[in-house]
């Protein structure tokens, strides 16, 4: 039986892993947070795509149903996400 516990995306215990990256990204990085803030780096760059990969499959499937996202609608959701005052209590 496969006891293996299921995490959440940024959850559980770290594991090392290989991955291989573009020489350039990695001298980025380092000049941004020294050796030793890389893998915390990079875990979270990971855990942002696989988020904006969630919202862009919510997205296809909210339209698939119901149709296009209105402007109104696309600008709304940016404003919940930036945490700005909806645009009919600014405009007020």
């Amino acid at each position: 039986m496969n006891e293996e516990a299921t995490y959440g995306v940024g959850e559980g215990p770290a594991s090392n892993v290989s991955v291989s990256l573009h020489a350039g990204n990695i001298a980025a990085v380092r000049a941004r947070v020294g050796k030793r803030g890389f893998s915390a780096y990079v875990d979270a760059a990971v855990q942002r795509q696989i988020e904006r990969d969630n919202l862009a499959e919510l997205t296809a499937a909210y339209e698939a149903e119901h149709g296009p996202l209105s402007r109104a609608e696309v600008d709304t959701a940016r404003a919940l996400l930036r945490g700005d005052e909806p645009a009919s209590k600014t405009a007020a």
